[in-house]
């Protein structure tokens, strides 16, 4: 009888371990994808040309730019009606195209600024994954506060696309550092409490960790992102 309610108890746990593991593994491999796709494209001259001409940005290059976001919307406003294969060749085929437009920091920074940091960006996500993962502090209304931000990051990033001004993106990335980091112990928290409540092996175990697997690859690119804009010097 003891084991048995042993087992009862422990059965949580091991789903909650099991799901934040996969969401782990597929964040990772579609982080290598990325990774593989934007250096192929932004190192090799032959891949380049089909992104950018003589006259600015290729069809193509203006797709790449742009696409990432309809499938970010098409898997968070289709996720209920999509299958678990469907969101799971969209997650894939998104890391690629999100490669090819991330290739285009290979123009702006040098190849050691961008590997730097690279390895700064993992290094604090991989931080503030296990703090979020660890705590015993509930994160929700920090979650609450950073999503306000990050709407607020949204904006004064659309409108200093005409502004130009260098000082207020500084301001923004030095933000967005701040909110992108706790965002990432947020939703890591977020994940093992799901974790905990789901069949692992069922449908929607599947669809969600993949759903969480986007979750922390967005945190973990706009952190990378914020961080480049903020210490990389261009050349």
């Amino acid at each position: 009888m003891e084991n048995t309610f042993s087992q009862t108890q422990q059965a949580p746990l091991v789903m909650k371990r099991t799901f934040v593991a996969s969401v782990f593994s597929w964040m990772s491999a579609a982080l290598a994808i990325t990774a593989i796709t934007a250096y192929i494209f932004g190192t090799d001259a032959n891949y380049l040309r089909y992104l950018v001409s003589e006259t600015g940005l290729t069809g193509f290059g203006y797709f790449v730019m742009f696409a990432p976001i309809g499938f970010v919307l098409l898997m968070s406003f289709g996720y209920q009606r999509l299958s678990e294969m469907m969101l799971t060749v969209l997650f894939l085929v998104y890391s690629v195209i999100m490669g090819m437009s991330l290739s285009f920091i290979f123009l702006v920074y040098a190849h050691s600024e961008i590997y730097m940091t690279f390895g700064i960006s993992a290094a604090l996500f991989g931080v503030m994954a296990l703090t979020g993962y660890t705590t015993s502090t509930d994160l929700t209304k920090l979650g609450s506060i950073l999503f306000m931000a990050l709407i607020g990051i949204i904006i004064a990033s659309l409108v200093n696309m005409f502004m130009k001004s260098s000082s207020f993106d500084y301001i923004i990335s030095f933000i967005g550092v701040i909110v992108f980091t706790g965002l990432t112990a947020y939703d890591v928290q977020k994940l093992k409490r799901i974790g905990a409540g789901v069949e692992y092996g069922s449908e929607a175990a599947g669809k969600l960790s993949i759903m969480g697997a986007l979750n922390l690859y967005l945190d973990f690119i706009n952190l990378f992102l914020m961080l480049l804009r903020l210490f990389g010097n261009r050349k």
